[in-house]
């Protein structure tokens, strides 16, 4: 396994890292010491990257490729969300040194850099504005969660589609087109249904003027999506702008 010092993490990695909100306020010093004990990997798709249940032994950040978080129960799956650049995980179970309550495997091939978690809780103890960072991230990622627990059980399948498609509209550029960057599979259970009433859900957007190729998605009227989907501030979480 490569060291954060081998050629492949770039400067411009470095960066990318340091400009998330986690480490942007973090004293240089520690953040170079943090980065020190790291390790970048390679991965290739479908590589099972965490097991639910296994102690954390690191904070993973998403560097490049494309990530699933998943669960499973007697033989059951459900896909819990889908990361892509740059995004880490996960960051609870590494706080607390407790096992991590979800697996993850890549969905393409994908560059991780693997932070030793006793050196992110040795680092929240030694720096202030890091341990501030981490309240808001974590304070973040639980209003994540309650976003995601109302969409789930207060909007129809077809609600939550048409939502999923608005916010993935605007990310990609607002310009009437869309690529699902998930197959329609996972897509489902991440939204918690089956692909038969994904697909029943698509024909009922076809009205709205959504056309489905493939992974490619012509939408008509982005307004009418958010329509569809009763938009509501306290649940849906838009981009400000598409990304650029």
């Amino acid at each position: 396994m490569p060291s954060i010092g081998d050629p492949d993490l770039r400067d411009e990695d470095k960066q990318i890292v340091r400009s998330l909100n986690l480490f942007r306020d973090m004293d240089a010093e520690r953040f170079d010491d943090l980065l020190n004990a790291a390790f970048l990997q390679r991965f290739p798709e479908r590589v099972i990257l965490i097991n639910e249940g296994e102690p954390s032994d690191f904070l993973h950040i998403v560097i490049d490729g494309c990530v699933e978080l998943f669960a499973t129960l007697d033989g059951r799956e459900s896909t819990m969300t889908v990361l892509t650049p740059v995004s880490t995980f996960i960051l609870a179970a590494v706080l607390k040194d407790a096992v991590y309550l979800m697996s993850a495997r890549t969905r393409t091939a994908s560059r991780i850099l693997m932070i030793p978690a006793k050196n992110v809780r040795q680092a929240m103890a030694d720096d202030d504005a890091f341990a501030r960072s981490i309240v808001t991230e974590l304070a973040n990622c639980y209003r994540g969660v309650v976003r995601n627990q109302k969409n789930l059980k207060l909007r129809t399948s077809v609600e939550r589609l048409a939502s999923y498609l608005a916010h993935q509209h605007i990310r990609q550029g607002a310009n009437g087109k869309l690529t699902l960057p998930i197959d329609k599979k996972t897509l489902a259970s991440m939204l918690g249904m089956t692909p038969e009433n994904l697909s029943r859900s698509f024909s009922t957007l076809r009205r709205a003027g959504v056309t489905v190729t493939g992974p490619e998605v012509a939408v008509e009227s982005q307004d009418e999506l958010k329509e569809i989907a009763r938009h509501a501030p306290l649940i849906d979480n838009f981009p400000d702008k598409p990304a650029e």
